[in-house]
């Protein structure tokens, strides 16, 4: 579309450009004048157009260009926009070209201004990199200084009904079976971590435990950007802080760890475990935070302990591998793994349960649905 649409645009953005200067320059009331008389351009330069031609040169102009299409699709979970002419979605777990693009850098540099201002973000050469939340979307965004073409976006679709472990089963994700097993892991209040690769379904996950709660617990939520239901009005959500003007000081997970500690949390859910915060949740989890858990990146279990002693050492360098290693054994009590297959389908790998630690590392026992036995 927009190859056969680059005629009449080029032709609306010279009148456009003989009346204005940049839109997020001008006051409310002329922002608002400039729009009349924008649409009036367009309106002159579209009559012959069919209305779905019309709306596209519009939301070029007026919303977000050809981003409009895919994130009215609900079956699109990510929108991925290499610069103004290179744009991918995953569908079905699978990445798909859109046919699609901005029709210019102009209007690809205002859409981009446009999801910045709502999304309250700004990236700049001081800080070339920005993370929040837009619409019903996670948004990631990195400048110039960074890429090789163009400004990079990325937009995460969160879901809008919060994930059950029912609904993953009926996608395929686990056995109806296995769902005991993560029901009895709560019940017993263990701690555990759920790990996996990028898009493996990680937070869909801490989600559906999060569904399981009981009604009169409080969760203590903790994350960079807001991807967490909160279970009940008890709970409340913690997020983390960076100001692209350097205005305000930065607000990092293991400060929330330690505020989420003297707000009475009957358990921490910890968004993502990425830094030194490692430190401080396993301490927290270790003193009496029993049921507590959180996600991490890692391809299998034990790629995930190693990960999580590099972490530890992180936030407390001058402690031993024993020490760190003795800190995860007293503080963690299972990994649940979840993978996305070459075919693009989320699937749960197995619980681990940390059995011992030995002078080589740990000992860990993979779990069917019946083998964690009630406990007394």
């Amino acid at each position: 579309m927009e190859i056969e649409l680059k005629p009449v645009f080029d032709k609306i953005q010279k009148s456009i450009e003989s009346i204005t200067m940049n839109e997020f320059m001008l006051s409310r009331e002329e922002q608002g004048e400039h729009a009349a008389k924008v649409e009036k351009i367009i309106h002159d330069n579209t009559l012959e157009l069919d209305i779905k031609k019309s709306q596209r040169v519009r939301a070029e102009y007026h919303s977000w260009g050809p981003l409009e299409a895919l994130m009215q699709d609900e079956s699109i979970t990510e929108i991925i926009v290499n610069g103004p002419k290179h744009i991918w979605y995953e569908k079905s777990g699978k990445l798909h070209s859109h046919p699609d693009a901005f029709f210019s850098n102009i209007t690809f540099r205002n859409i981009l201004e446009r999801i910045s201002r709502d999304a309250g973000l700004q990236i700049n050469v001081d800080h070339p990199c920005a993370d929040g939340s837009f619409q019903d979307f996670r948004l990631s965004m990195i400048g110039n200084e960074l890429t090789q073409n163009g400004v990079h976006l990325s937009l995460r679709r969160h879901p809008k009904n919060p994930w059950t472990f029912e609904k993953l089963s009926s996608q395929g994700w686990c056995r109806v079976s296995e769902i005991p097993l993560f029901q009895t892991i709560l019940e017993q209040r263990k701690n555990f971590l759920i790990i996996g690769s990028t898009g493996s379904g990680k937070t869909s996950v801490l989600n559906s435990f999060l569904g399981m709660m009981p009604p009169n617990e409080r969760i203590l939520a903790i994350e960079d950007t807001s991807e967490i239901a909160l279970p009940n009005t008890s709970s409340m959500k913690l997020l983390t802080r960076e100001d692209a003007n350097g205005l305000l000081p930065p607000v990092d997970q293991a400060q929330l760890v330690k505020r989420a500690l003297r707000l009475r949390p009957d358990r921490i859910a910890m968004g993502e475990v990425r830094g030194a915060e490692a430190k401080d949740f396993l301490m927290a989890l270790a003193t009496g935070h029993t049921g507590s858990f959180g996600t991490l990146h890692a391809k299998d279990a034990h790629q995930a302990l190693i990960r999580l002693e590099m972490l530890i050492q992180i936030g407390a360098p001058q402690w031993s591998l024993q020490a760190v290693r003795r800190l995860i054994q007293l503080s963690l009590d299972y990994v649940i793994v979840t993978e996305k297959n070459s075919a693009g389908e989320r699937r749960f790998k197995g619980a681990y349960k940390i059995s011992s630690l030995e002078d080589y590392g740990f000992i860990l026992e993979k779990l069917s649905g019946l083998s964690l036995q009630p406990e007394f």
